[in-house]
């Protein structure tokens, strides 16, 4: 059949093959589920259920406000779309049976340990992560300060280099501007400007060749300061990755900090309600 239902570690477990042809398997606590509920879930797993319902051994539809429980302790239809399966329930005394096995009550045990020794694992888990926090803060330490005086260093070179060619500029325009009007005339000027302005479209189409990027004056200072910090951290001995290893690992630790938080604080705050 498309539709079971088996008992695994003390629940009842139902097994159904939906539209899409999906085996999927629906853990029911007998107690708390709903036929609502159980539904609503069929719906949720696959988009081609446009319509489910359960019906009594009469043919008669169940309330979806009826608990599972009262279903499965005799037959039942599963309607799926226009599709009917009929459900042989496992009875009351195998459900009692089950419920009592020695594996359930070992299942049982685990998640009573897992579900006390939580918050004390919790705990336990924060101290290291503080712990470990501390000592990534404490070997970045010198290296942040290191990190800042040659990112500075590399600051300034970047903008000298800058002015640099500001200076180059000014100075070729003036000098360009004082041949033209002072000892040559225009028609003399005239082709060795247009060489010059071949010379810097060959320099620029140069830079684009060598860095696969259009020379804009934000990316190429960038370009630049990269390259002076890592050549002068190179000079000192720093090392940038181990520098961008922990500070990967603090980001990472941090994270999980504040996750842990979150979680310490929804299990503090039952317990002060109460």
């Amino acid at each position: 059949s498309d539709v079971f239902v088996r008992y695994s570690l003390g629940r009842p477990v139902l097994s159904l093959r939906l539209p899409t042809g999906r085996q999927c398997r629906f853990t029911l606590t007998p107690m708390l589920t709903t036929v609502g509920d159980l539904l609503r879930d069929i719906k949720a797993k696959d988009p081609g259920v446009h319509f489910a319902t359960l019906l009594n051994g009469d043919g008669q539809r169940i309330s979806s406000a009826t608990f599972m429980e009262t279903v499965l302790n005799k037959d039942f239809q599963l309607v799926i779309n226009d599709v009917t399966h009929s459900v042989s329930s496992l009875g009351q005394e195998s459900s009692h049976e089950h419920v009592l096995g020695v594996d359930d009550m070992k299942y049982v045990v685990r998640l009573l340990h897992s579900a006390l020794s939580l918050p004390q694992q919790q705990l336990l888990k924060h101290n290291q992560l503080l712990i470990r926090q501390e000592q990534l803060r404490e070997q970045l330490q010198p290296l942040q300060q290191a990190k800042v005086k040659i990112a500075q260093a590399a600051d300034k070179r970047a903008s000298i280099l800058g002015w640099a060619g500001l200076a180059y500029l000014s100075l070729q325009g003036g000098f360009l501007g004082y041949l033209t009007w002072y000892v040559f005339a225009w028609d003399v000027m005239e082709p060795v400007t247009y060489f010059i302005s071949c010379t810097t479209s060959m320099i620029f189409f140069a830079y684009y060749i060598l860095t696969r990027q259009d020379f804009m004056y934000t990316k190429a200072r960038d370009r630049q300061f990269l390259h002076f910090f890592h050549q002068r951290a190179y000079g000192q001995k720093f090392d940038v990755q181990k520098y961008n290893e922990l500070k990967d690992e603090l980001a990472k630790v941090e994270s999980d900090l504040r996750s842990l938080r979150g979680v310490i604080r929804q299990v503090d705050q039952p317990q002060r309600d109460t």
